[in-house]
């Protein structure tokens, strides 16, 4: 890695040394320390977002975020090109190294939690503004004219008296001696040529010609192959191995110990595979051989007899429950869910004399450098993590003990070659990390007009976020409860408690976190209290969402477009659910029939509210995805234990939605003046329950268990 150099916040550094010379920026986000910037050949020159101007007018834009998918790629550059004035079709994008001049949530340079776009919306735009101020400023001074007297346009400076033009590639040299503006002027909504408009995926192309590098297409000279041997039951430890069985077969390298289990080096993935086969290991697995799901699921269920800690108390619910004309309760499950993404995991990685080089689709570039860091006793910054495009994400690339990269780390620790480690997706589903299980509990207290008064909800299951000390004084832990406490729903007396067990099973955040489980709760339980009340589904929402101008906007929206209220062919059912996620708003209408005990989604309707929509194709492809990874969990995702043992173990026995299940999808988007909000997670939340209220309402049947399985509704 070259040497950085420091600089002041109003400098530039001219591109010296490079064949095209240009125009280099850079900017920083709140709370990240001093900007830097390097010389051409040098990565990591600026702190979270950058510009390239070469003088072959190429514009190259930097990405710090990782692109699973969500369309990163694509919608951070558009940021910095509609300030910019930029011509799109010359604008390149690359992925940025792991430095800590990316660092943006929690301090780190990871991609999560829907916060991409919001996070960077106006870092970006001032980006790519103070790019433009200094090619108008180069251009005002080579032709003696006022900045005023300039526009920009598709990468020229223009200049209308004498119909002077020149490129930003022409400009970018003299552009670079100029010191930046302490602020800019950034563009009015209004005033948006890019932003807003149907902009095609910058990786695309490649995606589907097949030049796209995912994790998995990484090839290096010499490159070996390692597979892992991983705990088959929770909590379980090597005791002692026996590799020789392995070692005798052809293609087999070696065998080695490391933390998470016993490693098997070949030539290829098959050699290791099957050398990992061959392993013979003694597991001290007394620790969690005695566990199971259906033993944990009485358990849990007791504890909602019990009083939890408190995560919202409003009014007085025991007092509204009490005197209410009507009661109703209602107990709900959700299971363990594996994230199962499409590439499976990987890591290449090549420990060299001058530091460690990894090579992978990460979501937390800054904990996969500091972990290999401390494995190989390097400082960080002597650890390059080239990010690759990721084959799905969901949260599972973004472990806080980087297991995957541990992995590979450990295993290239005092090789000489690359060696690239790959998880089967049957070591990831059986031994990975899991969207915890959940119960909740839910009692509410209706007036005599049908209304709800009171509201009191318990839910355990294991907290996500304990174990990296994120959980307060109160034992909460807000991702949890997200979602339950805090409705948006006018009751007058609510109360919610938690119950955060502890266990052997390891838990990570998984597409749209806690929503996974209190929107399907919530949402359905607020569509029996609708039905025992009396009242439309539809009419009790907007009742409740009176002082809700923006839950209200989605809710009209899906519903007029699915068509409400109006007849459907027989045999069918209508759902609908809401929910405010990662501060986005989405509505969902659900159409189903049941066939010989079958369900079968023909149609989603879905409206959605994330601020400016930046790129409109690609919310609806979010949205789209949302609603299939939430139909998977809904229909089919579960995770079972016997003995300590995960019963699944790949897409025959987990299944995901199957191109002959996909419904038709529609996506509307609320026109908005608002700062864009979270769009990669958002959809899921409301599908689940959105499904279960159309089967209620077709059937009379009220599914409260996930996956949905009809014998088991009441």
């Amino acid at each position: 890695m070259s040497p950085r150099t420091e600089v002041s916040r109003r400098s530039f550094l001219q591109i010296s040394g490079a064949a095209t010379g240009g125009l280099l920026v850079g900017f920083n986000l709140p709370g990240v320390g001093a900007q830097r910037f390097l010389a051409a050949e040098a990565l990591p020159f600026a702190p979270n977002a950058f510009i390239r101007i070469a003088t072959d007018e190429t514009v190259t834009i930097i990405c710090h975020k990782s692109e699973m998918g969500q369309g990163v790629y694509t919608s951070l550059p558009m940021l910095i090109a509609e300030e910019l004035d930029a011509d799109w079709t010359k604008i390149v994008v690359e992925s940025a190294p792991a430095d800590e001049a990316y660092s943006g949530i929690m301090g780190m340079q990871i991609t999560g939690g829907s916060t991409s776009v919001m996070t960077t919306w106006d870092q970006l735009r001032k980006a790519g503004a103070t790019a433009r101020w200094l090619l108008v400023e180069a251009a005002s001074k080579r032709w003696g004219v006022a900045a005023s007297a300039l526009r920009t346009e598709a990468g020229f400076v223009l200049e209308g008296t004498n119909g002077r033009r020149a490129s930003y590639g022409e400009l970018a040299d003299d552009a670079s001696m100029l010191s930046a503006p302490a602020s800019v002027a950034l563009k009015d909504p209004s005033q948006f040529k890019l932003i807003g408009t149907n902009v095609r995926r910058v990786e695309g192309p490649d995606k589907v010609t097949g030049r796209a590098e995912f994790g998995l297409d990484v090839k290096l000279p010499g490159m070996l192959t390692a597979v892992v041997a991983h705990p088959p039951v929770c909590g379980s430890t090597v005791r002692s191995f026996d590799g020789s069985a392995a070692e005798a077969l052809p293609g087999v390298l070696k065998v080695k110990q490391i933390s998470s289990g016993v490693a098997v080096i070949g030539r290829d993935f098959w050699s290791a595979k099957q050398g990992r086969d061959a392993l013979k290991i003694d597991w001290d697995d007394a620790a969690g051989s005695g566990f199971s799901t259906a033993k944990q699921r009485e358990e849990y269920l007791a504890l909602l007899d019990e009083p939890g800690a408190v995560a919202e108390d409003e009014g007085d619910a025991a007092a509204g429950l009490a005197s209410a004309a009507q009661r109703i309760e209602a107990t709900y499950e959700v299971p363990y869910l594996a994230h199962a993404p499409m590439e499976p995991l990987n890591a290449t990685v090549h420990v060299t004399a001058d530091g460690c080089d990894i090579w992978t689709g990460t979501q937390a570039q800054t904990l996969d450098q500091n972990a290999a860091a401390r494995i190989l006793g390097l400082d960080p910054k002597d650890v390059r993590i080239h990010t690759t495009l990721l084959g799905g994400g969901f949260g599972r690339r973004a472990t806080p003990t980087s297991d995957f990269v541990t992995d590979a780390v450990e295993v290239a620790k005092d090789e000489a070659v690359p060696i690239k480690m790959v998880w089967t997706r049957e070591d990831d589903i059986q031994c990975g990390y899991y969207r915890p299980m959940f119960v909740h509990k839910l009692e509410a207290g209706l007036d005599d007009a049908g209304m709800p008064v009171a509201w009191h909800q318990r839910l355990a299951g294991q907290s996500i976020m304990a174990g990296m000390g994120f959980v307060g004084p109160d034992g909460v832990d807000t991702a949890s409860v997200e979602g339950a406490a805090h409705m948006p729903y006018a009751f007058p007396n609510r109360r919610v408690e938690l119950h955060s067990p502890e266990e052997l099973v390891t838990v990570l955040w998984w597409r749209s976190v806690g929503h996974t489980h209190t929107g399907f709760v919530n949402e359905s339980f607020i569509d029996e209290v609708a039905h025992a009340g009396g009242h439309d589904p539809l009419e009790l929402r907007r009742t409740l969402l009176k002082d809700e101008p923006r839950h209200l906007a989605v809710l009209e929206l899906a519903a007029e477009k699915a068509g409400w209220g109006t007849p459907l062919p027989a045999g069918r059912g209508r759902g609908i659910a809401i929910r405010k996620s990662f501060e986005s708003y989405v509505a969902e209408v659900a159409e189903v029939s049941v066939d010989q005990g079958q369900v079968r989604v023909h149609r989603v309707v879905c409206a959605v509210d994330c601020g400016i929509a930046v790129n409109p194709w690609n919310i609806e492809a979010q949205m789209q995805s949302a609603i299939v990874y939430g139909l998977s969990a809904a229909l089919h995702g579960e995770i079972t234990l016997e003995g300590g043992r995960v019963q699944q173990s790949n897409f025959d026995d987990y299944p995901v939605l199957r191109m002959s299940e996909m419904p038709e999808v529609e996506v509307h988007i609320v026109e908005s003046t608002e700062a864009p909000t979270g769009v990669g997670e958002p959809g899921v939340p409301p599908i689940a329950p959105a499904v279960t209220n159309a089967i209620f309402a077709l059937t009379g049947k009220r599914v409260r268990k996930l996956p949905i399985r009809l014998d088991e509704a009441d």
